[in-house]
């Protein structure tokens, strides 16, 4: 019987992974989360704020993106080969970006190269999330999730704090610049990360060899077609967005507020994001302690919870400090959600078809989260933020019902690692 790797062997790989989703989110946390700041400054508003989050459309269709990735093989390590020229890709399309400025680029060429930037940051998530799929156990992947979402807090550091800072110093490009090289720094990084690095021999939690299966249009429905994945599905669709949406209008909303632009990227881009980065690492250890089953639910209350108080210190004009803990209950909420969601995404694929599950996974959570700020942008320019926010709320207590209620009925699935309701820890 084989010797089971030590528990610290895999903490190289799972670096390795966090600092490359970082460099990969990070680009796009500034484009989407950071930039409506400065849209706002120019003028922008809630609706076109809104309107050019349909950049990132292309994101709805990652299950199309992710179709070659499995079907298509470059080389042996086919997913690391598939990551390092689409990052290579996704670093030229920031420079082309950096070479138009906001104030002098007409708005539909803007729009064109958000989305390039968008379609090749999107698609090279695809294969380097399967690589980490094929090359972690089940027992890391509840770790893994939550050190993407980590990376991805760390991210909104750099894209929607640090980034902003620079664009106020140094001006448009250089936040482009910046971001592209992290990008090249990943790349370099690449050939370090693949399968069997640091394992001399299997765990025994890892899965079998992938079945011989030609990814097509033929597989997209066949996810589906086990129960759970239904059911996941739906909680895929709805878990984030509404909270999602209210960090997106948070840094606009303390513009609007009275709070300088510089003061607004230390707290919400820097704080929040350390907030968020550690709540991640904390949402996953107590997810391996308790169970998926209790941790859904119990997350979902706590973002309702997040967003009842910033909807009251709103309405009720608490002012700033209050202001600025609500933002910080929001950053942990999100923290938490986003490393629960993307640990539990990587136990819901299929035996050689990683990047394809992963793909339609992935295009269920963007669709929505996508649309709902939209909708929020509507309903900002229309109702004020106490009627946006109070209607994010419902949104979040239909999430919480939802989670309370399909809480057992996603981790049954056909593997003797699996128990239904909880996750092995490791």
């Amino acid at each position: 019987m084989p010797i089971p790797a030590p528990r610290t062997s895999w903490w190289p790989q799972q670096l390795l992974l966090g600092w490359l989703n970082l460099a990969l989110t990070a680009p796009l946390i500034y484009l989407y989360i950071g930039l409506p700041l400065v849209m706002r400054q120019n003028g922008w508003s809630g609706t076109q704020i809104g309107l050019m989050q349909l950049a990132g459309l292309p994101a709805m269709f990652k299950f199309l993106l992710a179709t070659p990735v499995d079907r298509y093989r470059l080389g042996r390590a086919s997913y690391r080969n598939w990551s390092l020229v689409l990052v290579l890709g996704y670093a030229g399309a920031l420079w082309l970006l950096a070479a138009h400025d906001l104030g002098n680029t007409e708005p539909r060429l803007m729009f064109l190269l958000a989305m390039l930037v968008s379609v090749l940051g999107t698609w090279a998530d695809v294969p380097l999330n399967a690589l980490a799929i094929q090359i972690l156990p089940e027992s890391e992947r509840v770790r893994a999730g939550a050190i993407r979402s980590a990376a991805m807090s760390l991210g909104a550091i750099v894209g929607g704090g640090v980034m902003l800072l620079l664009h106020t110093r140094a001006g448009w490009a250089w936040p482009f610049y910046v971001l592209g090289l992290g990008l090249l720094s990943g790349a370099a990084l690449l050939p370090w990360l693949k399968p069997g690095a640091g394992q001399p021999e299997a765990p025994p939690l890892a899965r079998p060899e992938p079945l011989p299966v030609q990814a097509g249009w033929r597989q997209w429905p066949g996810y589906f077609a086990v129960a759970e994945h239904r059911v996941w599905g739906l909680l895929v669709l709805l878990y984030y967005p509404f909270l999602g949406a209210v960090w997106l209008y948070l840094k606009p909303l303390m513009l609007d507020q009275g709070f300088a632009a510089d003061r607004i990227a230390l707290i919400v881009g820097i704080v929040g994001g350390l907030v968020g980065a550690l709540s991640s690492m904390l949402a996953g250890r107590l997810t391996r302690l308790i169970g998926a089953s209790i941790s859904l639910p119990l997350l979902a209350l706590g973002n309702l919870l997040a967003i009842g108080f910033l909807t009251l210190v709103v309405v009720a004009g608490l002012g700033h400090t209050a202001l600025i803990a609500a933002a910080m209950l929001v950053a942990l909420a999100m923290g938490a959600s986003a490393g629960l969601m993307f640990g539990l995404m990587m136990y819901h694929t299929r035996p050689g078809l990683a990047a394809l599950d992963y793909g339609i996974q992935s295009s269920l959570f963007v669709a929505t989260r996508t649309l709902v700020p939209i909708l929020a942008g509507v309903l900002l320019d229309r109702l004020g933020y106490s009627g946006m926010l109070s209607c994010l709320l419902v949104g979040l207590t239909v999430v919480f019902l939802l989670a309370w209620h399909s809480r057992k009925r996603i981790f049954s699935l056909d593997r003797p690692s699996h128990q239904p309701g909880q996750l092995q820890g490791s």
